[in-house]
């Protein structure tokens, strides 16, 4: 994920493509019923307008090279489903966060526990996020429940929130008092395009919703876990490591 590779889409499709269509491949040749494959939902696109969210039909836009790596493999399986007859359901989580979450949401949660003040006081997004413990429920319910079947499905908490909200959230886990900065959008973004961090503050800045009523009414899905406990696991899973 970090793009060291000289040809990152090549990389990617190794794993992603190349990799996933093998396993299945055998999988199909083995006598296996039905094969869930845990996409992602840069394959919708990196963003969604205020007040929009992605849906499963939506017009694949993936704009990096993992993304289409993901595309490319979900569209492989289902040319490989339609000639074995074996039972395929794609599932596209956003940001999975939970016990041993890395990156940028580790980042923010040693931020919070230290105390730092943070500069995402004016930040007025909306973003998904799935539990690690809701996304394995979601898995289980794919492999088991019959109008699954050759589908296709997002996934989330379903409670979207904006970064100052998940600050809120982690320091209450946390049992701290989040401290936010109201320091203007603009110039976030001016700063993290000098630094070459521009990628990264947009993600905590910007929105990107899932609409999840397509598992809610087609599954019966609810998320088992709340944000708030989800968030509290994360937090303890960090602490023990």
């Amino acid at each position: 994920m970090k793009d060291a590779a000289a040809d990152s889409l090549v990389a990617f499709r190794q794993v992603n493509v190349q990799a996933t269509l093998n396993l299945a491949r055998q999988a199909a040749a083995a006598g296996v019923k039905r094969f869930v494959f845990i996409s992602s939902v840069k394959v919708n696109g990196e963003c969604t307008f205020p007040g929009q969210t992605f849906a499963e039909s939506d017009v694949p836009a993936p704009q990096d090279a993992y993304g289409q790596s993901k595309h490319e493999a979900e569209q492989g399986l289902r040319r490989l489903a339609a000639d074995t007859g074996m039972e395929l359901v794609i599932v596209r989580p956003p940001l999975v966060y939970g016990p041993g979450v890395k990156a940028n949401f580790a980042s923010l949660m040693r931020a919070v526990q230290r105390g730092w003040p943070l500069p995402l006081g004016a930040v007025h997004n909306r973003r998904s996020l799935v539990a690690l413990d809701n996304l394995v429920n979601f898995i289980v319910t794919c492999v088991t429940h019959p109008q699954a079947a050759n589908q296709t499905f997002l996934v989330s908490d379903g409670d979207d929130l904006s970064t100052p909200d998940l600050v809120r959230g982690l320091a209450r886990a946390a049992g701290m008092t989040a401290r936010l900065i109201p320091v203007p959008v603009w110039i976030l973004q001016v700063g993290a395009a000098l630094v070459g961090q521009g990628a990264s503050v947009q993600r905590l800045v910007g929105n990107l919703q899932v609409d999840i009523s397509k598992a809610r009414a087609l599954l019966g899905w609810v998320p088992p876990v709340t944000v708030e406990e989800g968030l509290r696991r994360a937090l303890a899973g960090m602490q023990k490591s």
